[in-house]
């Protein structure tokens, strides 16, 4: 028998049905939310990257910074150091961000259609709930990573339970991410053999 035509199937949708899936257009104020919060990531970062390059030339420029940071007793090298792995950590949600706006769209909202396009992010292609959920545990340990590097170079400054603790929590997060990617592993199924392959 011919399968009946797609727009039978659009035209039987009852009225609540309907509704139910238009409401994953209430998700687009929040995507459009995380739009300006990258926009206020990227202000963040310039003006990191002004007091960065200040160092070079302006001579009460490191006691501020030191004093901004809260990292007295360390030298400029070290100053420089961290204001750079500030940078980075912005970077890094700023892709958080990115997988966060983009996967999540399309994912939750409505397809982009950007198959075609030459930007297209290669990850997108096969993204879903699952592989998404993966990416971004992967993202918040680099993250994560990032603020324990920064705790290590300013040890002197903070107390060993501080220090303690910020260990704890990164180890939780890499632990979380493995049980992510292993769960992910597990409802995926076993991957079936490959052309040619012997039993």
């Amino acid at each position: 028998m011919d399968k009946p035509p797609a727009h039978s199937h659009r035209a039987a949708l009852g009225f609540l049905p309907r509704l139910i899936f238009a409401s994953r257009w209430l998700q687009l104020p929040l995507y459009l939310g995380l739009i300006v919060a990258q926009g206020v990531y990227v202000v963040l970062f310039v003006e990191e990257l002004i007091h960065l390059v200040e160092l070079l030339w302006n001579p009460t420029a490191l006691a501020s910074t030191v004093t901004r940071l809260g990292i007295e007793g360390h030298n400029k090298e070290t100053v420089i150091m961290i204001i750079v792995l500030s940078l980075i950590d912005v970077v890094m949600i700023s892709n958080l961000l990115i997988m966060v706006i983009v996967g999540g769209y399309e994912t939750f909202v409505s397809r982009m259609n950007l198959e075609d396009h030459p930007d297209q992010p290669e990850w997108l292609s096969h993204v879903n709930a699952n592989v998404l959920k993966v990416k971004l545990a992967t993202a918040i340990i680099g993250i994560s990573s990032i603020h324990l590097l920064k705790t290590f170079i300013a040890a002197s400054t903070l107390t060993e339970k501080t220090m303690l603790w910020q260990t704890v929590i990164h180890v939780v997060f890499l632990g979380s991410a493995v049980a992510i990617a292993y769960i992910d592993r597990l409802m995926s199924g076993p991957k079936p053999p490959a052309p040619g392959a012997r039993h």
